[in-house]
């Protein structure tokens, strides 16, 4: 009997360790030939799967594979793409037979909570279809708001990227303080939950150090408490800082920043936080300002990614692989951590069912009594995950970053036709 194929699909927004999950997927599968057969991945995620767009990756080269460890963004695509968890829906249907034409046993599905929950749903339904399926989950989300793993590959990155970010950004306005800008405000990614904001905060440590205000989704904002903060901290300081995540809400749980459109997942767009926030000063405060929106620069900055969130990152995809070979089964792979510092940290295995839609926002207790900082507490889960450096080989000053062939399989179903 032909060994089963495996087919891996990253989802969601990217990161900048994303690949080094794949890159350890992989070459755990090749360490594993005699139990696995070829692992494809999904072009442009499991929109590659609706379209029999599955792209071969024993075509690529070792070195190819093992560069993938220093690229960021997603080599095989990714998408934001919601499957209807229905026997009756014709997406899953067509999901199905592409892993019957290719002798599909295995499904790694690379994201957040929404990947979880379809990973679960394909586990189980592909059981009642007599076609059995394993199919384990691989968390990555920049957001880190996945239960069941201590964080989520990705995050540490951000974290490193935003805490930087915001340290040299205060130098430079804090030197051009007396005469120039008074308050600069960096908007971050944090739908509903506040762990990239709370990682601003690493930036210094002390009550006059930078940030000086931080802003939480989990923490309603007031608008004269903020101001105040703002004022009081350029009367003593002559300057401020703030970092605020993009999900900030009002006490009636209202979005500061909602376009008003939705992705495919149905979440409300957002952005331009930043900019409420500016204004605001300006107009209440008359304070001269400079915002900035890290938008995709965080999430994509592999140069100066952490070394712990690289090897977590390659460490959950070999996991996952091996897993696998080894008969398990709708679970994700989780990040358990073993203490603090220095920082030890272990693999597990967590039902997708209670990791599934499951959001993990920032404790109570990991932010000041002001609602402006984080607490002691915060900063020693926090420090660990951005600890490390794995710059990436560089010439002539930029780094190298490597590409696939992205050679597909032969199809062996009729075109895909949604309607």
């Amino acid at each position: 009997m032909a060994k089963k194929n495996a087919i891996y699909a990253q989802s969601g927004g990217v990161t900048a360790v994303i690949n080094a999950t794949a890159s350890g997927l992989i070459e755990a599968a090749r360490a594993n030939k005699q139990s696995i057969g070829k692992v494809l991945a999904g072009r442009n995620g499991i929109l590659g799967v609706l379209n029999e767009e599955l792209i071969d990756t024993s075509k690529e080269t070792a070195s190819t594979i093992r560069r993938l460890k220093d690229t960021p963004g997603g080599v095989f695509g990714s998408c934001r793409h919601k499957l209807k968890p229905s026997l009756d829906d014709p997406e899953l249907k067509r999901i199905f037979e592409v892993f019957e034409a290719h002798n599909i046993g295995y499904f790694f599905y690379n994201g957040g909570g929404d990947s979880q929950d379809t990973a679960n749903k394909i586990s189980k339904l592909s059981k009642q279809v007599g076609l059995p399926i394993q199919c384990i989950g691989i968390p990555k989300t920049v957001d880190n708001d996945l239960r069941g793993t201590d964080t989520c590959p990705g995050f540490g990155s951000v974290a490193k990227y935003v805490a930087i970010s915001t340290k040299e950004a205060a130098l430079d306005v804090e030197s051009m303080s007396e005469s120039s800008t008074k308050v600069f405000i960096l908007e971050v990614m944090g739908r509903h939950a506040g762990w990239i904001a709370a990682a601003g905060g690493l930036a210094g440590d002390g009550r006059d150090e930078p940030p000086h205000v931080i802003l939480f989704p989990e923490v309603a904002f007031d608008s004269q408490r903020f101001l105040a903060k703002v004022s009081s901290t350029v009367s003593r300081l002559g300057y401020c800082v703030v970092v605020a995540s993009e999900g900030v809400r009002d006490k009636n749980d209202a979005l500061l920043a909602e376009t008003g459109s939705t992705d495919a997942f149905g979440h409300a767009q957002l952005g331009g936080v930043g900019s409420i926030l500016a204004e605001m000063v300006k107009r209440e405060l008359n304070f001269k300002y400079h915002f900035a929106v890290a938008d995709y620069l965080q999430r994509s900055a592999r140069h100066i990614a952490s070394g712990v969130d690289v090897e977590q990152a390659y460490a959950v995809g070999k996991r996952a692989l091996e897993a696998a070979v080894e008969g398990a089964d709708d679970i994700m792979i989780g990040i358990k951590r073993l203490r603090d510092e220095p920082y030890r940290w272990s693999l597990s295995e967590v039902p997708l069912s209670k990791v599934a839609n499951i959001e993990r926002k920032v404790p109570k207790s990991y932010i000041t009594r002001d609602g402006f900082g984080i607490t002691a507490q915060a900063r020693r889960y926090l420090q660990p995950l951005i600890e490390g450096e794995a710059y990436p080989s560089y010439r002539r000053g930029m780094p190298i970053y490597t590409r696939i062939k992205n050679q597909l399989v032969p199809k062996k179903l009729k075109p895909y036709d949604p309607s």
